[in-house]
This record gives structure tokens, C-alpha cells and sequence, in this order.
């Protein structure tokens, strides 16, 4: 323990108190009759409480010497790492005979003692010995106290064990590096939810200065997943940091509008070290930007699914005798996780090797997938009725390019969505349309058109691929139905005439 005179196990530096009075019945004061005066209690603690308090309190383990280089004062943290106490501490001289060995008490006592004439601190590092007479490497901060006469009259030496020191500075270098130099997103959000501490690299993938994004909340950075993100914060400040990072959707604002990215996410529940109860000071966010990886490795998966629906259609359309039905069965196959509905538009007239230079185009419906719910393709048709397509409806750019055609509402409000796909005879609720032509032979047959409703995403260029597959798949399967019937019209035309 550290105490002063009071307790009897220190002494301070400075000049002793002088005795209050009051303290023995002859020295203090008396009232007229000659009995002592019964004196009031002092409120609060003396300077010398207040220090012995302080010197307790401490981390670190402190002890100070006088001028002579006599042990003043011997802290509790000094009693824990030396096992000396402070009774034990107080009036030596120097380390010499007890906290270090022989051999090496000139050398430190010097070192030590070279504070009183120098300016600032002193780091040393020695080892020091232990009452069970143990080693233990220590690191020093010495410096001279000045006395009244502004002279040094004696030093204070603060120490630690190295590695505790080394821990410390390791914490430190880390903390400083994380928020310099790292090359993934580190934030410190508040019990708000609200950012506090951003790194450069967390800055820039929030699209901020790294001031800038500090107390705002974070539906104001992200447009997306910003309800999962507080979830899992609020959810570390419960119960702790999760048993494995998390990947999470976000829309990011930017100049240039929203960019989705996925972030890897790690979260850590922070608390003082300083409470005697743990007290939640907010979540450490680690995070590392992976879209490219995650949208690779959802591209792979989405290629496997889709070459084994054109294998498993190929075998089922194999086993079909009408040609018609065969080239159903591959839409089928290829509405699966890819759009909402499909229709198939022929070209009337029959086909054409450039439908552009025959005049104005006309398609009539001979397939279609059902719109109240889910069933296979539907032919229809049977009436030969052309479609009330409008000039430069999807449908007919894509027969008279002879190429895909990708459209959208956009982000239209609901009602003008509505009436988007009203006007292009497609089923409400369309807000994305890719048309691929049909093509055998070197001839346009007509058009098939994938729609996706609002809860799915646009057509990209991949998904214009696969339609096209599966396009060249139904155009040979509807080519060799024509040819089927008109084989069957020339017999039935032979059988007419023989009979």
C-alpha cells in the first residue's frame, strides 16, 4: 500500500504537516472554564488521504526517493508485481541489498538517480528482483520532483513489467494501424447506432470523407440493408460478437446513383476496461468488400443451373413427338428461377429470310405460359389473329433486327408500370421484357419474350445469352413442325388426288 505519515508507513515528499490542533487534550483549544474545545470534524479528505488514495489507485506501480535516494512512498501495484509491501519499501536506500541484485545496484541506482538532473523523462529498462526471488524485467519512467526551491529534491519512478508495457503499445500500434493503414473497412458505431471512428478505407467504401460520416446515422449513407445492419449491431451490443462473420447487401449512394456491394462483415461488442461491470461502449465494425468474389461465385452457380435446365429440356423434348410441344418443353425448362412468363410470337406469313424487306410485320400468339399462376406452356393461336402490337413495340424490333431487345419500365410508380405493360399487351405487373428472335435455317420463325415482374431484377447480357440458347433450341423444334405439316399436307394432298 502507499500511504503518508498518517499510516505510518510513509513518509512524504516536502515538508512534514505540522500537527493540526486539536489532536491531544493540552494543545488545542479551551474554552473559558479551561476544558478543551470539542472541535468540529474536517470535511472531506487532507492531502494526505488524497495522495495515498491516488497512489493506490494507479496502474502503474510507482515509488518515489528523496534527494539521498531514500524510498518516500511504495505504491500497491509496486507491492503486486515485487511482493515487497510499502512498510517493508519505505526509509531503504535505494534497490541495493532487496529489489535488485548486487552486482547490478550501481549501474541502475546511477541511472535511476541521473533523473534528478535531467530534463523530462528517463526510460530505462533492468530487471528487478522479487521477494521470493524471482526476476522481473521491468520498464522505468523517472523524473525529478522539484521542491520549494524549484531544485529537484528527489525523483518519482512510475514501472511496469516489459510485456504489460509491450501488450500496451501493441494494442496501441494496432488500434493506430487498423485506423491508418488497414486495407479493409474498420468503424466504431456508438450506442446510437452512429458511426464514431471511420478508417480511410471504410470512408471511401461509404462514399465520405471520413469526417463526414461521423454522428450521422446510417440511413443516411446506405439506401440498402441498412435494417440488417443495425439488427446485427444492435444485436453484438446484447449478446456479443456473432461465432462467424456475415455478408450483407448494401446500396451505397453515390454521384452516380446506387451501388449495391456485398460486405464480409465482422462485428465486436466494445466495453470499458475502466467499469467494474462490463458497459457497452458500441461494436467494432471490420468489414472487406467481396462483390466481384460473391457475384462470380453467384454467376458459376447460375451457369450450372442453367446448362443442366437446357440438358434436362433436351431429354424431355427428345421424347416428344409433336415438334410443337417439344419446343413448349424447352420454355418450360428455361421459365425456372429466370423470368415470371414467356410468349411466343410467330411471324404470319411464314417465315422469312429478312422479315425487315417484306413489309410491315405481323405476329400472331402460339404459345404462352398461364398469368393467374403457375403451369406449363399453353399453345394457342389456332385462329391465326394477328397481335395489336404498336410500331416499335420489343417484339417487332427484335424480329426485323433479327437480334435480342431488352426493355423496362425504368423506376416508373406503380400506376405508369401498370400501364407500360398494358399498352405492350403484356400481364400487369411486368416491369422487365427480354425478346430473343427465332431463328432455323438461316430464317427469322418469330420472337420469344421472357418478362419479369418488380421483384425480380433487370436482363443483364448473360441473360440475354441464355434466351438466345434457348431461342435457337425452340426455332429448330418449331422449324421442324412446319416442315412436319407440310409433309403431312403434301400427303393428304397425294391421297386426295390418287383417290
Amino acid at each position: 500500500m502507499s500511504a503518508s505519515r498518517r499510516s505510518g508507513t510513509t513518509d512524504e515528499l516536502g515538508p512534514d504537516e505540522p500537527e493540526r490542533p486539536g489532536r491531544s487534550g493540552e494543545d488545542g483549544p479551551r474554552t473559558p472554564d479551561g476544558t478543551p474545545a470539542v472541535e468540529a470534524a474536517p470535511v472531506g479528505p487532507d492531502g494526505a488521504d488524497l495522495l495515498a488514495a491516488l497512489l493506490d489507485g494507479m496502474d502503474a506501480a510507482l515509488c518515489a526517493f528523496d534527494g539521498d535516494g531514500i524510498v518516500t512512498h511504495w505504491n500497491r501495484e509496486a507491492e503486486r508485481i515485487l511482493g515487497w509491501s510499502a512498510a517493508e519499501a519505505v526509509g531503504r536506500h535505494g534497490f541495493a541489498g532487496w529489489a535488485v541484485r548486487e552486482a547490478d545496484a550501481a549501474d541502475i541506482e546511477g541511472r535511476l538517480m541521473s533523473a534528478m538532473h535531467a530534463p523530462g523523462r528517463q526510460v530505462h529498462e533492468f530487471a528487478l528482483v522479487t521477494k521470493d526471488g524471482g526476476r522481473v524485467l521491468v520498464r522505468t519512467q523517472s523524473a525529478a520532483v522539484p521542491g520549494p526551491d524549484g531544485k529537484a529534491a528527489g525523483l518519482y519512478c512510475a514501472f511496469s513489467e516489459v510485456h504489460a508495457q509491450i501488450d500496451l503499445e501493441r494494442s496501441i500500434a494496432l488500434s493506430e494501424a487498423l485506423f491508418d493503414d488497414a486495407s479493409w473497412g474498420v468503424v466504431l458505431v456508438d450506442a446510437d447506432l452512429r458511426p464514431a471512428v471511420v478508417n480511410a478505407h471504410a470512408a471511401h467504401a461509404l462514399g465520405a470523407g471520413r469526417t463526414a460520416v461521423l454522428g450521422r446515422p446510417l440511413g443516411e449513407l446506405l439506401t440498402r440493408g441498412v435494417e440488417e445492419l443495425e439488427n446485427a449491431l444492435t444485436h453484438v451490443l446484447a449478446e456479443g460478437a456473432p461465432p462467424a462473420p456475415a455478408e450483407l447487401w448494401v446500396g451505397v449512394r453515390t454521384a452516380d446513383g446506387e451501388r449495391r456491394r456485398c460486405w464480409r462483415s465482422g462485428f465486436l461488442r466494445l466495453a470499458s476496461p475502466l467499469a467494474e461491470e462490463p458497459v457497452p461502449l458500441g461494436v467494432g465494425w471490420i468489414f472487406q468488400d467481396v462483390t466481384e468474389a460473391k457475384q462470380g461465385e453467384q454467376e458459376a452457380s447460375q451457369l450450372r443451373f442453367r446448362s443442366n435446365q437446357l440438358h434436362r429440356a433436351a431429354r424431355a423434348a427428345a421424347e416428344c413427338e409433336d415438334p410443337s410441344e417439344a419446343a413448349t418443353v424447352h420454355l418450360d425448362f428455361a421459365l425456372a428461377g429466370f423470368a415470371d412468363h414467356a410468349l411466343v410470337d410467330r411471324l404470319m406469313g411464314g417465315a422469312s429470310a429478312d422479315p425487315a424487306a417484306a413489309g410491315r410485320l405481323r405476329l400472331m400468339r402460339v404459345a404462352a405460359t398461364p398469368t393467374g399462376g403457375p403451369g406449363p406452356s399453353v399453345l394457342t393461336g389456332h385462329a391465326g389473329l394477328p397481335l395489336r402490337y404498336a410500331e416499335g413495340h420489343p417484339a417487332l424490333q427484335c424480329a426485323a433486327r433479327g437480334g435480342s431487345v431488352r426493355a423496362g419500365a425504368g423506376s416508373a410508380p406503380a400506376d405508369e408500370a401498370r400501364e407500360w405493360a398494358r399498352a405492350r399487351l403484356w400481364p400487369e405487373g411486368t416491369v422487365h421484357a427480354l425478346c430473343a428472335v427465332l431463328r432455323s435455317r438461316g430464317r427469322t420463325l418469330g420472337v420469344v419474350t421472357f418478362l419479369r415482374g418488380s421483384g425480380r431484377s433487370a436482363f443483364e447480357r448473360i441473360d440475354a445469352t441464355y434466351a438466345e440458347d434457348v431461342a435457337g433450341r425452340m426455332a429448330a423444334a418449331l422449324d421442324l413442325a412446319d416442315l412436319a405439316a407440310g409433309e403431312a399436307g403434301r400427303e393428304a394432298r397425294g391421297d386426295t388426288a390418287g383417290g
